[in-house]
């Protein structure tokens, strides 16, 4: 078979998007790259690994030839919360990287996942079950790259045919790599907290609503996207898809089930309540359950239980400093 390759591989979703492709693919098939070097005990390197900078086109060729790449995960971005600081960097890695990506594939003959997000709406958008197709028109620099993001990749599919397809993912919850600068990055560090010090004070308000996901369910997403029938995709780029929606205060109250003593404060950061604010509340994920089959597995109860216990194992393993 042909390789697969991941970029970004040492983020939130790389890190376990490539040991779930590894076991599925085999370990020599997936070859992980980012422009931070591997540090001992990664996921990753149990296999092949590659530096890349995305923003060189010339890197990335090198890569995809010399493995002989059929597929590219294109994951290397910068988040919302750090893009709204850097926004000129923003834009050079969030589309220039993803620029270079899809020039690579279309001269090698590669497909391409790009990872979108609810940051690609705006606050003309239908805040409640936002469809499909409405209006986007995102007030960040991360929505801008999104949106421009998910026009690129339906060029680059109906100009040259590259086999594109992508999602539109909620705020994403992991226990194995640490939260990068996002948004929602609350719904991770709470739990970091909770198992620590059984306290949290949140920089969002207590009633922002938002669409979250666990990451095994997003990696799923992701692998079975790549593996529909593209005959079936009406949706290329990107599907909405969704798992469960909460706020601060209800996620805290799942967590007091099991950690009692649990309490939670607040002091809002302007700037990410102002980011999710300006993104829906709910939205609506019917057209990839009808396109390609998409169910989540995991709701908040099932994910809260799942997060403490393998974070609880993870912090007692790796000791104060991680």
């Amino acid at each position: 078979m042909k390789k697969v390759l991941v970029t970004g591989a040492l983020g939130q979703i790389g890190s376990e998007l490539v040991r779930a492709l590894r076991e599925r693919y085999g370990v020599d098939n997936v070859i992980a790259s980012d422009i931070r070097m591997m540090p001992a005990g990664s996921a990753g390197q149990d296999g092949p690994f590659e530096y890349a900078d995305c923003t060189r086109q010339r890197e990335i060729r090198e890569v995809v030839r010399k493995y002989d790449v059929g597929t590219i995960y294109h994951l290397a971005a910068l988040l919302s919360a750090v893009a709204e600081e850097k926004p000129h960097l923003a834009w050079d890695v969030n589309m220039g990287g993803l620029y270079r990506v899809l020039e690579v594939a279309r001269q090698n003959g590669c497909a391409v996942f790009f990872p979108s997000s609810i940051g690609a709406f705006g606050p003309g958008t239908p805040k409640d079950q936002t469809p499909q197709d409405t209006i986007q028109r995102p007030t960040t620099m991360y929505g801008v790259t999104k949106v421009s993001g998910e026009l690129l990749c339906d060029y680059y599919h109906l100009r040259f045919g590259v086999d594109t397809r992508g999602v539109r993912f909620p705020g994403l919850i992991s226990y194995v790599a640490p939260p990068g600068g996002g948004t929602t990055d609350y719904a991770v560090e709470i739990f970091y907290e909770a198992v620590r010090h059984q306290s949290y004070t949140c920089f969002l308000e207590a009633e922002t609503r938002l669409d979250m996901m666990y990451m095994p369910d997003a990696v799923k997403a992701i692998i079975e996207l790549m593996e529909a029938d593209p005959d079936k995709l009406h949706h290329r780029n990107s599907f909405n898809i969704t798992a469960m929606n909460f706020t601060p205060e209800e996620l805290t109250q799942a967590i007091r089930k099991h950690v009692p003593g649990f309490t939670i404060d607040y002091q809002v950061d302007p700037v990410r309540q102002a980011i999710a604010d300006s993104w829906p509340d709910s939205i609506d994920d019917s057209a990839a359950r009808e396109e390609w089959g998409w169910a989540p597995e995991y709701d908040l109860e099932s994910m809260t239980a799942d997060m403490l216990e393998k974070l609880t194992e993870k912090l007692a393993t790796a000791g104060p400093n991680i």
